[in-house]
C-alpha cells in the first residue's frame, strides 16, 4: 500500500492526521530513536527523518542549529539510511520519509538514493528546494519504485501553478501555512482558511500544513481544512528543554488525548 491510500484510510477513522519531524543526529541518534519511540507510541501517522544538511534554506534557526550540530557531531548519509532501516522496522504503523535537500541526494547519486529508499521501506521524499521543473527524473524514478515526491503549495502560489504542481507529485501535499521559514507562529485566521480552500481546490491528494504549529488549538482549526499537521520546530524545542520523554504526553495533547 503506498502512503497515499495508507492516509486515506486512516482518514476514515481520524478528523485529522499527524505528521512530526526530526533531524538524524540531533542531539543524538540514541535521543532520536527514544523520541521516534516516543511518537509512534502515541498515534503519529508519518515521521519526517531530515537528513542533515549544512544549508537548510526552509529552515528557521531552530532546525538550522539541529543540522548544524547534526554534522558537528558527525552524522553522515550512510548513518541515516542506516538508522532509517533500523526505524522503519521497528515501527511498521508509521510512514517514514527523508526530508532533505536535493544536494544531498545529487551527490549520493539519484538512482542509487531512491533505490537505497525503496530497499528500506522508506514511503517517500520532501525536498523543499527541487521544484518539479528541475526534477523530471527524480519525479519518474521516485514514481517507478512506488515512493511519494512530496510536492509543495504555499501562500503566493496562483490556482494554475497549484494544479500544475500537484499534478506533478504522488502522496500528499505540504500545504506551506505562511511566507518565510519553518519555526514561527502561524495566523489561523481567515486568511489561511482561504489560502487552504484553494488548496483543496487544486488536488485530490491529501493536504498537509506546516510552519507554525505547535499546539492542540493550531491542530483543531485545522480539522476540516486540511487532513494532517505537521510539527516540526516545536518537537526539537521540546526536546531540548524538557527531553525526550515529554514526546508521549505532547503528541497525545496535539491530538486532543490528556491520558
Amino acid at each position: 500500500m503506498n502512503i497515499q491510500q495508507d492516509l486515506q484510510q486512516r482518514l476514515e477513522k481520524k478528523p485529522i492526521l499527524l505528521m512530526t519531524h526530526l533531524v538524524l543526529g540531533y542531539p543524538s541518534l540514541e535521543v532520536n530513536r527514544e523520541v521516534i519511540r516516543q511518537m509512534a507510541d502515541n498515534g503519529v501517522d508519518c515521521i519526517e527523518l531530515q537528513i542533515p544538511f549544512s544549508e537548510p534554506m526552509a529552515d528557521g534557526p531552530v532546525i538550522l542549529k539541529a543540522n548544524q550540530d547534526a554534522l558537528a557531531s558527525g552524522i553522515r548519509v550512510e548513518d541515516s539510511f542506516a538508522f532509517a532501516k533500523e526505524m522503519v522496522r521497528e515501527f511498521p504503523q508509521v510512514n517514514f520519509l527523508f526530508m532533505t535537500y536535493y544536494n544531498i541526494v545529487f551527490r549520493y547519486g539519484l538512482n542509487a538514493f531512491i533505490e537505497r529508499a525503496a530497499d528500506i521501506g522508506m514511503k517517500g521524499f520532501i525536498l523543499p528546494d527541487l521544484p518539479p521543473e528541475e526534477g523530471k527524473a527524480y519525479l519518474h524514478l521516485a514514481k517507478e519504485k512506488d515512493l511519494a515526491a512530496i510536492m509543495f503549495f504555499t501562500p503566493t502560489s496562483t490556482d494554475e501553478r497549484m494544479v500544475e504542481v500537484a499534478g506533478q507529485g504522488s502522496g500528499f501535499v505540504y500545504c506551506v501555512a505562511r511566507k518565510g521559514v519553518t519555526g514561527q507562529q502561524t495566523a489561523m485566521d481567515d486568511g489561511l482558511a482561504e489560502y487552504l480552500r484553494r488548496c483543496r481546490r487544486a488536488t485530490v491528494l491529501p493536504l498537509a500544513v506546516g510552519f507554525g504549529i505547535s499546539s492542540r488549538e493550531d491542530v483543531a482549526l485545522l480539522e476540516g481544512k486540511a487532513d494532517m499537521a505537521v510539527i516540526g520546530t516545536a518537537t526539537i524545542k521540546l526536546v531540548d528543554q524538557e527531553g525526550p520523554e515529554a514526546v508521549g504526553p505532547f503528541i497525545r495533547s496535539l491530538a486532543g488525548e490528556s491520558r
